[in-house]
C-alpha cells in the first residue's frame, strides 16, 4: 500500500465515530421474562393476608371476647329469670303486685308497732310496769318463733301428696322459705315444728326435718294471713307449679283457726351470752 492510500485510510478513521463497547446489560442474554407489575388490589391483598398479629392485639382480642361472652351469659340469665313473669297472665301479675303491696304493708305495720311501744315507754307514768308488760309480750312472741310454746290463729293447711316419690328436701325448703316471706308466723310439718334453725335432708324416698324422718303426704300447718299465704304459693313458677311438675298433688285450704302444737325444747346456747351481763 502506498503512502497516499495510508493517508486516506487514516483520514477516514478520524471521520468515523469511535466504537462504543457493549454494556454488560446489553451483552448479557435475558435470564427470563420480567415479573408482571401488581395492581392496587393485589398489593392490598398481600398486605392484609396473611395477617400479622402482634402480642398486644392478641391480648386485646381475648379481653374483648371474654367481655362479650360475659354479657351474653348475663343477658341469657336475665331472660330465663324473667320468662315466668313474661308469660304470666294479667290476673297473675296483678296478684303478684298485690302480694308485694301486702308485704310492704306488713313492714309498715311492724314499724308502727315498734314506734308505739317506744312512745308508751317514754310517756308511761309507771315505766317499770310498762316495760314488764312489754317484756312478757316479747317473751311470748319469741317463744312462738322459737317453737317452745304452742300457737293458734288463722292460716292455711297445705298438703303435698307425693305418690311418685319425686319430692325432695330442697322443694319443701323452698315452700317454707316462701311461706316465711309471705308472713308465716308459725309452721309445723307432719308434727315437727319449723324454726329458724330447721334443716331438711333427703332420706331415701322421704325427707328428714331436723333429723326426724317424715313420709308423704307432707302436711304443712301455717299460721299467718291466709290472703297472703295462699297467693304466695300459687304465683307463676312458684311452689305449687314446681311440685306439680314433679307429678305431686298440692292442695291449699284456708282456715280461721290453725293450731300449731308441736313443741321444741329450749336450747341453752353454748357460747352466746347476753351483752347486758
Amino acid at each position: 500500500m502506498s503512502n497516499q492510500d495510508e493517508t486516506s485510510e487514516n483520514r477516514l478513521r478520524k471521520e468515523l465515530p469511535e466504537e462504543v463497547p457493549a454494556t454488560a446489560a446489553e451483552a448479557a442474554e435475558p435470564a427470563g421474562e420480567q415479573e408482571p407489575k401488581l395492581t392496587g388490589r393485589q398489593r392490598l391483598a398481600q398486605g392484609l393476608w396473611p395477617p400479622r398479629v402482634t402480642r398486644a392485639q392478641l391480648i386485646v382480642a381475648v379481653l374483648l371476647f371474654g367481655l362479650g361472652f360475659g354479657l351474653a351469659v348475663q343477658v341469657a340469665s336475665n331472660s330465663d329469670g324473667d320468662s315466668a313473669l313474661r308469660g304470666a297472665r294479667q290476673e297473675d301479675l296483678v296478684r303478684i303486685l298485690d302480694e308485694l303491696d301486702d308485704r310492704t304493708q306488713r313492714l309498715e305495720d311492724e314499724k308502727a308497732g315498734l314506734e308505739k311501744q317506744r312512745d308508751e315507754l317514754e310517756n308511761s307514768s309507771d315505766q317499770a310496769e310498762e316495760a314488764r308488760k312489754q317484756t312478757l309480750e316479747k317473751e311470748r312472741q319469741l317463744g312462738i318463733l322459737a317453737g317452745t310454746v304452742a300457737a293458734q290463729g288463722p292460716g292455711i293447711t297445705m298438703t303435698i301428696d307425693d305418690t311418685k316419690g319425686t319430692v325432695e328436701a330442697d322443694m319443701l325448703l323452698d315452700a317454707i322459705q316462701e311461706l316465711r316471706a309471705a308472713g308465716a308466723e308459725a309452721i309445723q310439718v307432719n308434727g315437727v315444728r319449723v324454726v329458724a334453725g330447721t334443716y331438711l335432708t333427703d332420706s331415701g324416698k322421704s325427707v328428714s326435718v331436723d333429723g326426724n324422718k317424715i313420709n308423704a303426704p307432707y302436711r304443712f300447718k301455717v299460721i299467718g294471713k291466709p290472703q297472703d299465704l295462699e297467693p304466695a304459693l300459687n304465683i307463676p313458677g312458684g311452689v305449687v307449679q314446681t311440685l306439680e311438675k314433679e307429678q305431686a298433688t298440692v292442695t291449699v285450704e284456708r282456715s280461721a283457726k290453725i293450731v300449731v302444737d308441736a313443741l321444741r325444747a329450749a336450747k341453752q346456747p353454748d357460747y352466746a351470752r347476753s351483752s347486758s351481763q
